[in-house]
């Protein structure tokens, strides 16, 4: 028996979804929906900033062109603590990304539960992209202090 050969056109629609495929990791669409709904109940661009980032400041980071950090109570009352060596439980971050021209990319929130973090990022339309414990976020921010890299414990 001969093996046929997928046509070109076949081919590359298979390519084409893989590759899309491979863009996200989705592992837990309803708990980032219920994030996006709590931070935005909650008013996150109302929060304190984070340290550092008191107004938009550019990145080279993989979240967009520009930033903006906003820290919720957990981590703001932890900020103005004593030393810790890791997040508090309830601890929750939030990154509003944007692209070179200003205009919104992303939103990017982690959240301590139960002594983990719960990672999601949307993007401008609010549709989940990452959610869960995905290995492109925990890979990269695993150098930083308790998974945070934009800012580091009290001291």
């Amino acid at each position: 028996m001969r093996a046929r050969l997928l046509q070109p056109s076949l081919t590359l629609s298979i390519l084409l979804t893989a590759i899309s495929a491979g863009c996200g990791d989705d592992q837990d669409p309803t708990g980032a929906n219920d994030l996006w709904t709590k931070i935005h109940d909650a008013k996150y661009q109302s929060w304190a900033r984070a340290p550092g980032y008191e107004t938009r400041k550019p990145t080279d980071q993989p979240h967009g062109d520009e930033v903006e950090i906003f820290v919720n109570e957990v981590v703001q009352a932890a900020l103005a603590g004593p030393p810790i060596a890791a997040w508090p439980e309830g601890s929750l971050i939030v990154k509003d990304q944007f692209d070179s021209d200003g205009d919104p990319h992303a939103v990017a929130a982690m959240e301590k539960r139960g002594g983990v973090w719960f990672w999601a990022e949307w993007d401008a339309d609010g549709a989940s992209i990452y959610s869960g414990d995905p290995s492109l976020c925990t890979g990269c921010h695993g150098s930083g202090a308790d998974m945070v890299r934009a800012f580091g414990f009290p001291k």
